[in-house]
């Protein structure tokens, strides 16, 4: 009896520091006698106590948060950029044995890339192309942290602080912008009013009857609204055979002076 205590607390503790459970998304990096033997998991694995060593990682997309950077663009504007990157460990095994602390090690490159990379492009490039200001932060930062074992699978900037002088010199830009685009509408808006009125001119000239039609219709709208009073506009026809009567009797007006 004094026997078998020794030895079930020998098997106790064997089970306690030789089996480890990792889960599905997690590899053990195994290390004998400071050696690296093999990536196991997931499931069941067993350790030889005091030999064998374990370092637990996982193989799901991080999400690492780059601070604010102050950036001075290509074009001499101070900005401050901050973005979001995504990845995760292809290579247990290179991510523990060629960096340190492949997190960390990230977040550097990142910061770094991200300074160096909209650093070399203008503000207008990076409001607009914001895309490909991603995909060439992301390219950067995939070719080098490949040998560590990491893909990077996206970058994407979150936010661009822009100086109180740039954004007034902007929205200034912006209003001038809509105003021209206004004048421009309005003059080829009275552009194809004006053609449109040739073309109905035409078809009146030729049609003298479709004048005196849409004066009729006129009336009839003015007087369908309910007015107390309706203004009756002459014709410009009627106005001309008056013309030449009201110039003979100015005529006979000045002869009739001339003989008195």
């Amino acid at each position: 009896m004094t026997f078998a205590i020794p030895v079930v607390l020998l098997v106790v503790f064997f089970l306690i520091t030789a089996l480890k459970v990792l889960n599905e998304y997690e590899r053990g990096v195994i290390f004998r006698l400071g050696r690296v033997i093999n990536a196991k998991g997931p499931g069941l694995i067993i350790l030889i106590p005091v030999v064998d060593r374990m370092t637990r990682v996982s193989l799901r997309i991080m999400t690492l948060d780059v601070p604010n950077q102050d950036v001075i663009t290509r074009d001499n504007v101070s900005i401050k950029v901050n973005a979001v990157v995504y990845f995760r460990v292809t290579d247990p095994i290179k991510a523990i044995l060629e960096v340190e602390d492949f997190m960390f090690a990230t977040s550097q490159l990142a910061q770094t890339t991200l300074r160096s990379v909209c650093g070399g492009v203008e503000l207008d490039e990076i409001l607009s192309q914001r895309e490909k200001v991603n995909s060439e932060i992301q390219e950067i930062l995939d070719t080098h942290t490949d040998p560590w074992g990491i893909k990077v699978s996206t970058v994407e900037l979150k936010y661009i602080d822009l100086p109180q002088e740039m954004q007034r010199a902007m929205a200034k830009q912006a209003e001038a912008e809509r105003e021209r685009r206004a004048k421009v509408i309005n003059a080829q808006g009275e552009f194809q009013a004006a053609d449109k009125l040739s073309e109905a001119a035409e078809i009146i000239s030729a049609h003298p009857e479709a004048l005196q039609l849409r004066y009729l219709q006129t009336l009839r709208e003015m007087s369908a609204e309910g007015k107390s009073s309706t203004i009756i506009p002459l014709p410009l026809d009627l106005l001309k055979m008056l013309a030449p009567n009201n110039g003979r009797g100015e005529a006979m007006d000045k002869k009739d002076q001339e003989s008195d």
